[in-house]
């Protein structure tokens, strides 16, 4: 369990057996997050993985055995025939999953495909940051059906803020040519979008249309990881100034003023779907349960990674599939507070109108020492602004019957 045991530090004192007697169920996991390999071959100043509060990475092996990749395909195959699941995600991630190799990828895809059996389909991607994306790993994902999503933060110079080597040389060239590989004909239909990491510095309409170079199926705008005692560059919390806000405005503009639809942006598709009474299928944005788990090299069970942004141990769960399952995962408080939707936002979200929509905003980014995570969004401003702009652009389409 993580180090913050203070009972006024929420959720740790979520009653999760409370929980259950009310006739709460806790959702299965369908999302398996394998940190295949702990260490990365770029240097990004904004990493929190390497750059924030944890920095237990310096513990964990820098690659996983197959002996800790067995127990996971063991634990998932569990977990899958425990709840009927018929579909899963296996999503390798890092680190830099490439730095693995393409024999442990290949033999980790195949041993969880194996143990599952035809119970359940397994759909794997890795997220990477393609700099080791050559025509062997290629023709490997083309074998396995495995989709790549690539990091990158626009042009050249916005991605090379941050997205840099650790001798301080931009990767933006590198990854360029790594998207040419993956986009050429081929291998195109292995390309599953881009992320990329919003900066107020980097104009929002020019990064989208850098993105848009390489029609990506799909772009994931993420904004950077801080909370309350940590605010995110440029934010000052409590102020009435949206930067993020208005930033996202602006691509969100572009994005939907196009004559004809470009690509998916996953964040606006979100709200979109929401302000139409559908559910969320991101942890960012909305209220549904959070079905994802993150499992370490060493086989420790984590909860979402970008917890390690906020304090030393934030993701720990204290688990190890090795002797927990994962149904055990799903009673923890720190789980369970991700799952019960509009029970687990503080009294200022419940109050909110638009609280639905946008569900608290992402669960790291609502930490307050003292109080944990039961408080808005550090970015609650930004996200109303964006919310509200987004509703009347589409309720203005909707009453002239042009949405």
């Amino acid at each position: 369990m993580a180090d913050r045991t203070d009972a006024l530090e929420w959720p740790m004192n979520l009653d999760v057996e409370a929980l259950l007697r009310d006739g709460w169920h806790p959702t299965p996991f369908r999302q398996f997050i394998v940190k295949i390999h702990s260490r990365c071959n770029l240097a990004c100043d904004y990493c929190y993985v390497y750059e924030m509060a944890d920095q237990g990475w310096r513990d964990r092996p820098r690659r996983m055995t197959p002996a800790t990749i067995a127990l996971i395909a063991s634990r998932i195959a569990e977990h899958v025939r425990a709840h009927r699941i018929p579909e899963v995600d296996l999503i390798f991630h890092g680190g830099e999953p490439l730095l693995a190799g393409i024999e442990l990828i290949r033999h980790a895809v195949t041993t969880v495909r194996s143990a599952v059996g035809p119970e359940a389909s397994v759909n794997v991607r890795v997220q990477s940051n393609g700099l080791l994306l050559d025509s062997a790993f290629l023709r490997t994902f083309d074998e396995l059906g495995v989709r790549v999503g690539i990091s990158l933060d626009g042009d050249a110079r916005g991605n090379d803020r941050h997205r840099r080597h650790a001798d301080g040389r931009g990767s933006h060239d590198e990854v360029r040519a790594a998207l040419e590989r993956l986009t050429a004909g081929r291998y195109r239909h292995l390309f599953g979008g881009l992320l990329a990491t919003v900066d107020l510095r980097n104009d929002p309409v020019a990064t989208y249309e850098a993105l848009l170079e390489f029609a990506p199926a799909e772009v994931d705008f993420l904004l950077p990881h801080g909370n309350w005692n940590s605010p995110p560059p440029g934010l000052s919390p409590g102020e009435h100034a949206t930067p993020y806000g208005d930033w996202l405005i602006a691509a969100f503009d572009r994005w939907y003023g196009a004559p004809v639809r470009e690509t998916r942006v996953r964040l606006f598709g979100e709200i979109i779907r929401l302000l139409l009474g559908g559910a969320s299928r991101i942890e960012s944005v909305g209220l549904s349960p959070v079905a994802m788990v993150v499992l370490e090299t060493d086989g420790s069970i984590e909860q979402v990674d970008t917890l390690k942004s906020v304090y030393e141990g934030a993701s720990a769960t204290g688990l190890h599939v090795a002797r927990d399952s994962f149904d055990a995962v799903l009673r923890l408080p720190s789980v369970a507070a991700r799952q019960i939707g509009d029970r687990a936002l503080s009294a200022q979200c419940r109050g909110c109108a638009i609280r639905r929509v946008c569900g608290g905003g992402l669960y790291t980014h609502r930490y307050r020492a003292g109080s944990g995570f039961a408080n808005p969004s550090v970015y609650c401003a930004d996200l109303v602004r964006l919310i509200t702009h987004v509703h009347q652009v589409i309720a203005g389409d909707l009453r002239e019957g042009t949405a």
